[in-house]
């Protein structure tokens, strides 16, 4: 076992949603830091074509097809964790509904389907709750482990759509809390991760560049999210480095959040447009 406290060597991750974007990008990160790593994905080719990929690197990861709204998948998901690499100690519940179809009726709460709540819930909530569940005895047998949950800013604040979207990652980080407090002493810890604007494959499929224009505007970094932002923090959370952090809600987001409301108004009229 190495001694460096960031190191994930002989550590065994699952990484839901690790086809593309956020969650590829982490599965990677967590295979470089030494972990062996199973990329979960409802694209099962597009996870596995990621897997032989940094296998081709020496890194020790395999796809595996899983959907994670299905609480048999989730199941044979984790057995194959173990299965495969001989045990768990990391999960990453990143998966979420990001189909643009699916995004586009995500409206306010007068106009909103119960077949969208219903959908979203099941990918969003449902599906880290049944990883937690899954998860935490086979990382048990290993006297612990560490989840990670891919919430959002979403989850912290109103908007005038995207109702059930936020209202499954405001729920994703009262679960994180909930099991953060019930298995601390079992040596168990579980963080989420609020995003801001990230820039991936599903952000350009569900956000207007004129929307992604004003998100700028209102984030305190000069540059907008990437996916190695939120990789490098998942790394982190899930080492020994983080030995002391559980129960926490993280904002990755540029500041996007840390600022009174009008702050981007009030630079502009100061500054002038740019």
């Amino acid at each position: 076992m190495s001694t460096n406290s960031s190191s994930l060597e002989d550590r065994v991750a699952i990484v839901t949603g690790a086809a593309s974007g956020i969650g590829r990008v982490t599965a990677l990160a967590l295979a470089e830091a030494g972990a062996s790593v199973l990329l979960a994905d409802l694209n099962g080719e597009g996870a596995e074509t990621a897997a032989k990929e940094m296998a081709a690197r020496g890194l020790r990861a395999r796809g595996f097809a899983a959907d994670v709204g299905d609480e048999k998948s989730i199941e044979e998901m984790v057995e194959a964790a173990v299965s495969i690499f001989g045990g768990l100690d990391i999960l990453h519940n990143n998966a979420a509904d990001s189909d643009p179809a699916l995004q586009s009726r995500d409206l306010g709460v007068g106009e909103l389907e119960t077949e969208v709540w219903d959908r979203t819930q099941r990918i969003n909530l449902r599906g880290p709750m049944l990883g937690c569940k899954h998860a935490i005895p086979r990382m048990l047998e290993r006297g612990g482990g560490a989840i990670i949950n891919t919430s959002s800013a979403s989850g912290l604040t109103g908007d005038s759509a995207r109702t059930a979207y936020a209202a499954s990652k405001a729920g994703l980080q009262s679960l994180t809390l909930s099991v953060a407090t019930q298995y601390g002493k079992q040596g168990i810890r579980c963080n989420a991760i609020a995003p801001g604007v990230i820039l991936t494959p599903a952000l350009e499929a569900n956000v207007s560049a004129e929307q992604v224009a004003v998100y700028l505007s209102n984030t305190l970094t000069p540059r907008l999210g990437v996916p190695e932002d939120i990789a490098a923090a998942v790394v982190f959370l899930a080492s020994d480095a983080a030995s002391f952090i559980t129960g926490q809600i993280l904002s990755v987001d540029g500041g996007l959040l840390a600022h009174h409301p009008t702050v981007s108004e009030i630079r502009k009229l100061v500054e002038g447009p740019s």
